[in-house]
């Protein structure tokens, strides 16, 4: 018994020993987990109540030993349990990470916080996370100094803290030239248009003992300074991204030993002198983008050694010298940019053929030479570009064989000979400019063929022989010059046709004869007009008035005479549009009147003057008793009550701007809307409803009635006054025109040219219509709508303030452009008098100014129309976006944070810039600081002209 007794007592002894071996190890391993979790709960408490974080609990009292992070959203721990990567990408995750106890994670080896709304210093503590091999910051606000404790994460492979307000040193540097740029080549959202200062700082040079990087992407933020030659020592690096900064300096020579890079991108700095011949080292080069810098000297010879080179730019330098050999016989080519350099060469020898390249522009250098007939076997060419140069010779009837060619300019050369009769077959052309050469025959008439053509530009050549009817057919053609040739015979009347005709037609200085047709009063978008320097002869047509969009012509130096079109454009036109002309008569400065010009004609009449005079001054009593007549109809009206309204037979009152055969008639409109029957009511505002009008004739009109009572408000009717007096100052193709109107007892009516499409509003409230306004077409609403504004603000005299820019208040065309109507709060700003008023504007869209001051000035049209560029972006009101931007003004927001899915994804890279430069000058116009904000016109100069790499 005893002997058992001892046997069990010592059993029980070696298990306690036992059992005391193995805790210290078990305990050990139980306890990191522990240590990541109460790390991670400590970090989440500092970050406040955030959806995304929600799965972060702290365990209950009974499983604390056991709990694990492993669970937690975004959080991935080996089969140890312990955390070895955080990723909270793509979550929208507010706060800092200075927080973070990096000490906690030994075993970490990837965290992923990218494109989130972070904020404040990267800790240095982040050097401790020794295992790390993939870190990635990138597009937050990370404002501090790049912690040179970065130099410890020696496994790191990836390395991404691009588009941040990353900086070394802390204080105030603008950029040599005031601009700042933005990673796709785009001027920066806080500096853009405004050229605010900048915080600056230097690349570490400790960076370059990362030897197992294989990408490093800095681009985007605030660095400024030298490019550290240290990074030559990463020679495992494959993407290099430089872009965006404001490096100075060389280009090391040290870069010519990665020779496994593949993506090296330098554009958009302020890099200076040669660059190294040892960049031809790089045998594994894909992308090289050198372009927007102040290089000189040659190209690296052997820029194309390797024979991988896809996409190379080096625009917007100093560069001399020969073209690469090397591009010659580079095969692999798909985008070239070279323009705006000082390069020489031949373009016949320098050039070879490049059966994968879409886009090449060489404009403004120094070629020589002819163009060669290998270009025609770039048969995937979309783009070819080589304006301002020397080259002389015919163009190649190979050129015709480019069936993808959206775009060919030539311009400013020195091109021979004739127009190849074949470019007829460049069908998808979009734009074709061939102006300031030397090109002499006939326009081909083949050219009437290019259904998609928008732009031609012909002028300042030889040229002889008629305009080709053909031209008629061009359907969507926006700006026509065929200005400084020698062209002769008279002017199709098929030119009238070209209903889409918008910027510019402009038949100067050549010797066309005839009368100019009267089809050109179907112009209607037409802004200017130019038929100077002809022999044209007879009379301006009458048609011409309805020229409603023209902001400028010039009749001069013609034969024309009789009287000018009656429009207010053609009354108020300058003296000089119509000098040199035979007897040109009408009632402006500087012309005879036509009734003396008609006078002296028939020797004199003393008759007919005297006729003349009684007609006019019997019209002047009678039209001054009738306005007396309505008045006192209107006053009477105002005092009566409704139910006596309700006997007052109804009066016809209209006063049509333009007229419609004498037809439009206020019954018509009651006829043709059911007497306002709600089943023709196509939308409701503020101020009234708006109903489809289908004439008898087949004629559409929208009409908008500000009131369906007898006892008008006040404030409708001053809202009727504010539309006709806005609409009968402008006209634009971006803009909304106005029939006519009509002043009547129991309504005011607004008479307008009918949007099928209705608004934009309802075209993104529908799935279908969503997909159908694809992003091509959606930044050309966010343009129409910008050109209309600037034309508002800053070409009309007073000037214009829309006050209610929305989605509801943009219609349509049948093409999907936009017009802006809607102006029953339109301001006429007079800049002698107080421009204080009421608060009027569609919520959500309001200026913040306007809570705590009526002030209203063009900046409240310039909100607005932030709001709706976001709107257009995102495909819904971006109410909260506005929000947080107001209160983290510098916080970068990326396309992919706003991007409405409904659309088929941005493929082209130029159209994914596009919509990036789109979003930034969106995020600026929301700016809460009105000084903030730009001008309507540079907003509209920068979306034609913005640069897109």
């Amino acid at each position: 018994m005893s002997i058992q007794i001892v046997v069990l007592s010592l059993s029980y002894s070696l298990t306690l020993f036992l059992a005391f071996l193995v805790l210290p190890s078990s305990w050990k391993a139980n306890s990191a987990p522990i240590r990541e979790a109460e790390a991670l709960l400590k970090w989440k408490e500092s970050l406040g109540n955030q959806s995304i974080l929600e799965s972060w609990v702290t365990p209950a009292p009974a499983n604390a030993t056991t709990q694990s992070p492993c669970r937690w959203r975004g959080i991935t721990c080996n089969s140890a349990g312990n955390v070895i990567a955080i990723n909270l990408a793509y979550t929208g995750l507010r706060g800092t990470i200075e927080k973070l106890d990096f000490s906690s994670f030994p075993h970490l080896l990837r965290l992923d916080l990218k494109v989130n709304q972070l904020t404040g210093k990267i800790p240095s503590s982040i050097g401790l996370l020794s295992k790390l091999q993939f870190l990635d910051l990138s597009t937050n606000s990370f404002n501090s100094q790049l912690p040179i404790s970065l130099a410890n994460l020696t496994q790191v492979y990836e390395l991404d803290i691009s588009r941040n307000n990353i900086t070394g040193e802390l204080y105030p540097s603008l950029f040599p030239d005031g601009t700042s740029r933005s990673k796709t080549g785009l001027i920066s959202l806080k500096n853009f248009l405004l050229q605010d200062t900048l915080l600056s700082g230097r690349i570490p040079n400790e960076i370059g003992n990362l030897k197992h990087l294989s990408l490093l992407a800095l681009d985007g933020s605030l660095f400024y300074g030298p490019i550290p030659p240290s990074l030559g020592n990463l020679s495992s690096l494959t993407v290099l991204q430089l872009s965006s900064l404001r490096l100075s300096g060389n280009i090391p020579v040290s870069f010519g030993t990665l020779r496994k890079l593949n993506i090296l991108y330098l554009h958009i700095n302020h890099l200076t002198g040669h660059v190294p011949e040892e960049l031809g080292n790089l045998s594994s080069l894909v992308v090289l983008h050198l372009a927007v810098n102040n290089f000189s000297g040659n190209l690296p010879s052997q820029v194309c050694g390797g024979g991988k080179l896809v996409n190379f730019s080096a625009s917007f330098n100093n560069f001399s010298g020969p073209i690469p050999k090397s591009l010659r016989n580079c095969k692999t080519l798909y985008r070239v940019r070279l323009e705006k350099n000082q390069l020489t060469g031949n373009i016949a020898q320098d050039f070879g053929v490049y059966p994968n390249l879409t886009y090449i522009d060489l404009s403004y250098n120094k070629l020589s030479g002819e163009l060669s007939s290998n270009w025609g076997e770039c048969r995937n060419l979309t783009l070819l570009k080589a304006a301002g140069n020397m080259i002389g010779g015919k163009i190649p009837d190979e050129i015709s064989q480019l069936n993808q060619l959206v775009e060919l300019d030539l311009s400013s050369n020195q091109l021979s000979g004739i127009i190849p009769s074949q470019v007829g077959k460049l069908s998808k052309l979009f734009s074709l400019s061939l102006n300031d050469n030397k090109l002499s025959g006939q326009i081909p008439a083949g050219i009437g063929r290019l259904s998609n053509l928008q732009s031609l530009d012909l002028s300042t050549n030889r040229l002889s022989g008629s305009i080709p009817y053909q031209l008629g057919d061009c359907s969507k053609l926006q700006n026509l010059r065929l200005n400084e040739n020698r062209l002769n015979a008279t002017i199709p009347y098929q030119i009238g046709n070209l209903v889409a005709l918008q910027g510019l037609l402009d038949l100067s200085y050549n010797s066309l004869s005839g009368e100019i047709p009267w089809q050109f009063g179907k112009l209607t978008n037409l802004e200017n007009l130019n038929l100077s320097h002809n022999n044209l002869s007879g009379e301006v047509p009458s048609s011409l008035s309805n020229l409603w969009s023209l902001v400028s012509v010039n009749l001069s130096d013609n034969n024309l005479e009789g009287p000018l079109p009656n429009s207010n454009f053609f009354r108020s036109a300058q003296p000089e549009a119509f000098r040199n002309n035979n007897d040109l008569c009408g009632e402006r400065q500087g012309l005879k009147p036509c009734s003396a010009t008609s006078t002296e004609k028939n020797g004199g009449n003393d008759k007919n003057k005297i006729v003349v005079i009684v007609v006019a001054s019997l019209a002047s009593i009678l039209i001054f008793v009738m306005v007396c007549i309505w008045i006192l109809a209107f006053l009477h009206q105002r005092s009566v009550n409704q139910s006596e309204l309700e006997d007052i037979p109804i009066r016809e009152n209209l006063f049509p701007i333009w007229q419609f055969n004498g037809k439009f008639m206020y019954k018509d409109i009651l006829e043709a809307t059911k007497n306002f029957d709600e089943t023709c009511c196509i939308g409701v505002g503020g101020f009234g409803e708006v109903y489809k009008a289908e004439m008898a004739d087949g004629q559409v009109f929208a009409v908008k009635k500000l009131s369906s009572h007898g006892d008008i408000e006040m404030e409708e009717v001053k809202s009727f006054k504010n539309e006709i007096a806005a609409l009968t100052e402008i006209s634009h193709r971006n803009i909304v025109k106005l029939y006519g109107f009509c002043s009547q007892i129991r309504h005011l009516l607004l008479v307008y040219e009918f949007m099928e499409r209705g608004s934009l509003a309802k075209i993104l409230s529908n799935d279908v219509g969503a997909k159908e306004l694809d992003w091509t077409k959606r930044i050309r609403v966010i343009k129409g709508v910008a050109h209309a504004l600037s034309y508002m603000h800053h070409d009309c005299v007073p000037q214009i303030i829309h006050r209610d820019i929305s989605s509801k208040n943009v219609l349509l065309s049948p093409e999907l452009e936009a017009r802006v109507s809607d102006f029953g709060t339109a301001r006429l700003l007079n800049p002698n008098s107080s421009n204080w008023t009421a608060v009027a504007g569609t919520y959500g869209y309001v200026a913040p100014e306007l809570a705590y001051s009526m002030a209203v000035t063009e900046k409240c049209d310039v909100y607005s129309y932030g709001v709706l560029a976001l709107e257009v972006l995102m495909g819904n009101h971006p109410g909260e976006l506005i929000s947080y931007l107001h209160s983290s003004p510098d916080h970068k927001i990326g396309l992919e944070d706003v991007l409405d899915p409904r659309p088929s994804s941005p493929v082209d890279q130029k159209l994914e810039d596009e919509l990036s430069f789109v979003l930034n000058i969106a995020i600026l116009c929301c700016g809460a600081n009105p000084q903030s904000r730009p001008t309507m016109s540079r907003v509209s100069q920068q979306l034609e002209v913005g640069c897109f790499w």
